[in-house]
């Protein structure tokens, strides 16, 4: 009785198909099927699961007969050395994510663009610019458009208050960017006339069908020149952060063969 207690079956998991001794089973293939599918296109793609399951079963067990010893104990030590970089690679990162320092200095990001600053080249027009566009016939647009030319603390506040009356607007002229973002929001300026009206540091009026833009024009940097630090700051703060975190890696992969060694886990024989 006992022996046959001992042998008796105790896996109570349902088979759906088996190749040799590999079995698949139902709560494999439960979340295959999203609620709401059909029967007959549940029953399609549970099939063709089973049908590549056993397939790729059936050439592994092909291959394993069939190619050379010397190519199977190669391919084994790929798939064990991609098993052990998969779990490596896990294990760093939840180190890397746990103890870096992600906080960026002002200082920091400065040392890391200047050093780098011939990678910081534009390949593009950079603009920091304000523009409203507005009804032709506003009824205050003499004193919006004074506001927005002269643009203190005060008409900052009016022009925001009065927001939600503009078709469209930009009033953060603090921020560097793509001219070619300019010309899609701002349809009268176009490829043709682009270069035209935003070479330089000016105010602009344009009309069209849809109304009223005015634009202040602050600053322009051409193609080749320096891209300034808030603008590449992004960019520049990868930089340290992936410095760090390779310093980081070094220092886990020093400190767990220390402590290996120091607790007789690791030795290198003579």
């Amino acid at each position: 009785m006992v022996s046959c207690q001992f042998f008796k079956q105790t896996d109570n998991r349902i088979p759906i198909a088996r190749v040799g001794e590999s079995y698949l089973y139902h709560e494999d293939v439960e979340g295959l099927v999203a609620e709401g599918t059909s029967v007959e296109d549940s029953t399609l793609l549970v099939n063709g699961y089973i049908t590549r399951w056993a397939t790729q079963l059936l050439l592994v067990d092909g291959a394993k007969r069939n190619l050379p010893e010397k190519t199977q104990n190669e391919y084994s030590k790929l798939v064990n050395q991609y098993r052990n970089d998969l779990y490596t690679k896990a294990y760093v990162e939840t180190l890397v994510k746990r103890n870096i320092d992600t906080a960026v200095s002002m200082s920091e990001a400065l040392k890391v663009y200047e050093s780098n600053k011939e990678s910081f080249k534009l390949n593009e027009e950079l603009i920091r610019l304000r523009y409203i566009n507005i009804s032709q016939n506003a009824i205050n647009k003499e004193e919006i458009e004074k506001r927005f030319k002269r643009f203190d603390e005060n008409d900052k506040r009016y022009l925001d208050s009065l927001s939600i009356q503009f078709k469209s607007y930009f009033l953060n002229d603090s921020v560097w960017i793509n001219a070619a973002q300019v010309a899609e929001k701002i349809p009268v300026v176009n490829a043709d006339n682009k270069k035209e009206l935003l070479k330089k540091s000016n105010y602009i009026q344009l009309k069209d069908s849809l109304g009223l833009y005015l634009i202040q024009i602050n600053e322009v940097l051409q193609q080749n020149d320096y891209a300034p630090l808030e603008y590449v700051k992004p960019t520049v703060n990868q930089i340290i952060l992936n410095r760090r975190k390779l310093e980081l890696i070094k220092q886990f992969e020093k400190d767990i063969t220390k402590d290996a060694i120091k607790n007789n886990q690791f030795e290198i024989y003579n």
